[in-house]
């Protein structure tokens, strides 16, 4: 529901001549490449914010919560930060005016990426590597999702990995390896985080002070 949101606002910018894209005449094809990577961008510095700011931390946690990292956790997100990202995201299509087509392209390449790079498997190093280079894999992500504090607040990519490392916020492996790495939240590291109600509660419980090793 909420992804076919952001393609209906590029439809409708489409058809009402609205957005940057289109004051600026660009052609379908340079605006969809622009408008997949703004979006790109976009998200990754929305992910920033939800680290960097505390209001959005609250809410962020609950996806950090899981202490066993795999594909269901790309669908774990609380539904106050589902809404919110949703708006960001409809607000940037409707101000550039960003082809449909590419929102569409962009939101089936989001989903099919954050289940990739959450996925609980390796590839191997020497393709890891490679891939890498391009775009977010599993082994880069896994390290976002460490209880050190400097661990988590780096690797913000979802799909491309150019802006982790262009803003200094990449981290190639995590300080204890991929075997020695506690995934989660250093203060919930117990059996709460795979219930429903705790998780969803989450967000209105007190915030911890983390530390650089925590």
């Amino acid at each position: 529901l909420f992804p076919t949101a952001a393609v209906g606002v590029a439809l409708w910018a489409q058809a009402q001549g609205f957005g940057l894209f289109h004051l600026a005449g660009l052609s379908p094809a340079v605006a969809g490449v622009l408008g997949f990577l703004v979006l790109d961008f976009a998200i990754w510095a929305q992910h920033l914010a939800a680290h960097k700011i505390p209001l959005l931390w609250r809410v962020h946690r609950v996806h950090h919560a899981d202490r066993d990292i795999d594909v269901t956790t790309a669908l774990r997100f609380h539904p106050i930060e589902i809404v919110l990202s949703m708006l960001f995201k409809i607000a940037v299509v409707a101000l550039l005016g960003i082809p449909a087509m590419a929102v569409f392209v962009f939101e089936v390449v989001l989903n099919g990426m954050a289940m990739f790079n959450h996925a609980n498997f390796r590839l191997p190093l020497a393709l890891d590597r490679v891939l890498r280079l391009v775009v977010v894999t599993p082994d880069m992500h896994r390290v976002h999702h460490s209880i050190i504090h400097r661990e988590t607040d780096s690797n913000y990519g979802f799909n491309l990995s150019v802006w982790d490392r262009i803003f200094r916020t990449y981290v190639a492996q995590p300080r204890d390896g991929h075997d020695g790495m506690t995934i989660g939240l250093a203060e919930h590291q117990g059996e709460e985080p795979a219930r429903l109600g705790w998780a969803l509660a989450l967000p209105f419980r007190p915030l911890r002070r983390r530390s650089k090793d925590q």
